[in-house]
C-alpha cells in the first residue's frame, strides 16, 4: 500500500494551488450566448463537487478545510454573485442542466437560491428533460443529481445503469481516451462520488479489479496525469481499492512544486488564464484522488489494527 503521507500530500498540494489561482473561476458575462455563457460554469460546479467530498471524508486537515471552505466562498459570493449568475444561465438556456448540475452541491453545503430552486422544480416536470439528448453516463449522472436534490429521477437510475459502456464490460483492450473517461464517471455516479462502493453491481466490480490496474500502469506509462488521476479515484471507489504504489508515486512526482498537476506530460506554456483552463481540471482530480484514496488508506489500516 502506498504510504498516506504521499497521497495526502499531493491533495494538500493541489488546493494550495486552487486558492492562489481562484481568480481562474471566472465567468464571461458578455460572451455571446450562441458561443456559451454555461461553458465556463463547468469548472465551478466541478470544485463544489470536490469540496463536498472534502468535507464528507473528513480525513482533510484543518488548513486544507479552511481552502476548501474560502474556495466556496469566492465563487459562490465573486464568480456566481451568490447565485444570481446560475438564474442568468438558466435564462439564458432554460432547458439546460448545467445551472441545476452547479448549483446543487452548492445547496448540499448549506447555499441557496431560491430562483433556481424554483426553475429546477419546473422543469424537471417537463417531458422535455428527460429527453436532453446527452450520452448514457451523463443521463446516469443527471437522475443520480435529482435523487439527490429530492426529486423523482427522469429516468430511474435502475433503467440506466445498464446503458452505460460499463456495463456491457467489453473487451478491456478497446478502452481509449473517451471511453475511460466514461468509465471514470459511470463509477462516480453508480458510487455517489466514492460514498457508496457498495452502489458499483458485483460484475462491475469484479471487471474493474481484474483491468483497472492494466489501464493505470497504460495511462502512467503514457504519463496522461488528468486520466491517471480519475483512474485512481476509481480504484478508491472499488470495495478493495489497491492504492498501487508506483502508480501513486509516479503521479505525485509529475506534480509541480506549487501544486498544480499537469493534463498530459509536463505543464503548458501561455497565458495565466489559457493555463489555468488546462491544468485546473487536472489538479481538482489530483484533490479527488488524494481525499479518497486517504480516508480508503486510513479504512484499511484501521482494519488491520483490529
Amino acid at each position: 500500500m502506498t504510504d498516506t503521507r504521499l497521497i495526502h500530500r499531493v491533495g494538500a498540494g493541489a488546493l494550495e494551488w486552487l486558492w492562489a489561482h481562484r481568480d481562474g473561476f471566472r465567468l464571461e458575462p458578455d460572451v455571446d450566448p450562441e458561443i456559451g455563457f454555461l461553458e465556463r460554469f463547468k469548472p465551478i460546479g466541478e470544485l463544489a463537487l470536490i469540496c463536498k467530498v472534502l468535507f464528507r471524508e473528513g480525513v482533510a486537515g484543518s488548513r486544507q478545510a479552511q481552502l476548501a471552505r474560502q474556495l466556496l466562498d469566492h465563487t459562490w459570493r465573486e464568480t456566481l454573485d451568490g447565485g444570481r449568475m446560475l438564474v442568468r444561465g438558466q435564462r439564458i438556456e432554460p432547458f439546460s442542466p448545467a445551472p441545476f448540475e452547479v448549483y446543487l452541491p452548492f445547496r448540499e453545503l448549506g447555499y441557496s437560491q431560491p430562483e433556481i430552486e424554483s426553475a429546477t422544480v419546473l422543469n424537471h416536470r417537463l417531458d422535455s428533460w428527460a429527453r436532453i439528448p446527452v450520452t448514457p453516463t451523463r443521463r446516469l449522472g443527471l437522475s443520480a443529481f435529482q435523487r439527490r436534490f429530492g426529486l423523482a429521477a427522469r429516468p430511474p437510475e435502475a433503467d440506466l445503469a445498464a446503458t452505460t459502456w460499463l456495463a456491457g464490460t467489453p473487451e478491456p483492450w478497446t478502452v481509449e481516451g473517451h471511453t475511460a473517461y466514461d468509465i471514470t464517471h459511470t463509477v462516480f455516479h453508480l458510487t455517489d462520488w466514492g460514498e457508496n462502493p457498495g452502489g458499483l453491481p458485483p460484475d462491475v466490480a469484479d471487471y474493474l479489479a481484474t483491468w483497472l490496474p492494466v489501464w493505470i500502469d497504460d495511462w502512467l506509462d503514457l504519463e496522461r496525469w488528468d486520466l491517471l488521476g480519475e483512474l485512481l479515484v476509481v480504484d478508491a471507489c472499488l470495495p478493495r481499492p489497491t492504492l498501487d504504489e508506483a502508480a501513486w508515486r509516479g503521479f505525485a512526482a509529475a506534480q509541480q512544486p506549487d501544486g498544480a498537476m499537469p493534463a498530459v506530460r509536463t505543464m503548458p506554456e501561455g497565458e495565466p488564464d489559457a493555463v489555468f483552463d488546462v491544468v485546473y481540471h487536472p489538479t481538482l482530480v489530483a484533490a479527488f484522488a488524494s481525499l479518497l484514496a486517504t480516508s480508503r488508506a486510513l479504512t484499511e489500516l484501521a482494519h488491520s489494527a483490529s
